[in-house]
């Protein structure tokens, strides 16, 4: 089976959320020679298989078999994998079985390497993402086998295969605030404390600001305000309460003490409670690792571009693999129709990205 026949037959697993569609059974049996282990807690299915071959480093590549639900709005069926005008159809086509595809195929086909290979497998990455790669991880620490280098292969590339990776990755606070008032007859507003007043006069302080310049890596944290509610929905009552919902994707330079000395700044004089949900670190892998360094190089060579490092976008597993100190980068694929109707790729952007991640075994 060559990496394409491999890319269509994991599109046709329906593997949505936490299901993994048999694929890990299937990679289970792919991989001879390779020492499998699985760990699956509730619904979600994990799977750690490798092979040590010398003493050197170990180099993991990461990575998750399940998709997000198809939806509406599909030219063609979303778990089958259908091959027209040069792209491939399919749910998960970009995010991610084309990566996963990718190292499974470059691993398989991999008969020497200096240290220890392994692949780092879950289904649950779309969903909650508690019961999978943070499993795994707790599992490999005690067993004393954490690797020293991974490899998310998530969609990074943005107008051309090969000219971007993730360096690393923007944490994510959730806030809430409730400024408590005295609700009142709107005709009789001094006898009423009305918290939209009140946070009225502050707002303009704090909605889009940002806390911090950012870096060569990072863009600035910003506090972006999502929602905010208050009343009754009727005009003649003021109102008792208000919450106001915010997120900020945090670079390295502001944490969650920061956040708070930031909202206490313009509320100290106000009744107010405030909560925050940090549901992701910000990490970033530094450009001069082994890693790094190898995985620049195994992009020039087989696409002629110099990516750039990246910390844009959402999150992925690639935050709890940097908690345990691991260096870790993501690569993968375009994702301009991830977790999109119609999502798709190339033949072409598989088969060299399997080349990159062969070019990483051979000179990591």
């Amino acid at each position: 089976m060559d990496v394409i026949a491999l890319f269509k037959h994991l599109i046709e697993r329906k593997s949505e959320t936490p299901d993994d569609g048999g694929i890990l059974d299937f990679v289970e049996g792919y991989l001879d020679g390779y020492t499998a282990v699985r760990i699956d807690v509730a619904e979600v299915k994990n799977l750690f298989i490798y092979k040590r071959f010398g003493e050197g480093e170990h180099l993991c590549f990461a990575g998750h078999v399940d998709v997000v639900p198809a939806g509406e709005g599909w030219e063609t069926d979303p778990y089958t994998a259908v091959e027209k005008e040069g792209k491939i159809y399919g749910r998960g086509a970009q995010d991610m079985k084309a990566g996963v595809s990718a190292f499974l195929q470059a691993v398989k086909e991999t008969e020497a390497f200096r240290g220890t290979l392994s692949l780092l497998l879950t289904s649950d990455e779309e969903g909650p993402a508690k019961h999978g790669t943070v499993e795994l991880l707790k599992w490999l620490q005690t067993e004393g086998m954490l690797p020293d280098a991974c490899i998310v292969a998530e969609p990074t590339c943005e107008e051309r295969f090969g000219d971007a990776i993730k360096v690393g990755r923007r944490g994510s606070i959730n806030g809430v605030i409730e400024k408590r008032g005295k609700q009142g007859h709107a005709a009789y507003p001094e006898k009423a404390k009305n918290p939209i007043h009140k946070v009225a006069q502050v707002l303009h302080h704090m909605a889009g600001v940002n806390l911090d310049e950012g870096d060569e890596y990072f863009s600035p944290s910003q506090f972006v305000v999502t929602d905010i509610r208050a009343g009754m929905e009727v005009t003649n009552v003021t109102p008792g309460k208000l919450k106001m919902m915010f997120n900020v994707r945090n670079s390295t330079k502001t944490a969650k003490e920061d956040i708070e000395a930031f909202v206490h700044r313009y509320f100290k004089e106000m009744d107010y409670t405030l909560s925050l949900d940090q549901s992701a670190k910000p990490f970033v892998t530094d450009a001069n690792t082994h890693i790094v360094r190898t995985i620049d190089a195994a992009i020039a060579s087989v696409t002629g571009l110099k990516p750039k490092h990246s910390t844009a976008g959402g999150t992925s597993d690639a935050r709890f693999i940097a908690e345990y100190g691991i260096d870790v980068i993501e690569f993968g694929v375009r994702n301009d129709t991830i977790h999109a109707p119609n999502e798709c790729t190339t033949p072409e952007q598989v088969r060299g990205l399997c080349d990159v991640f062969k070019q990483v075994i051979a000179t990591y």
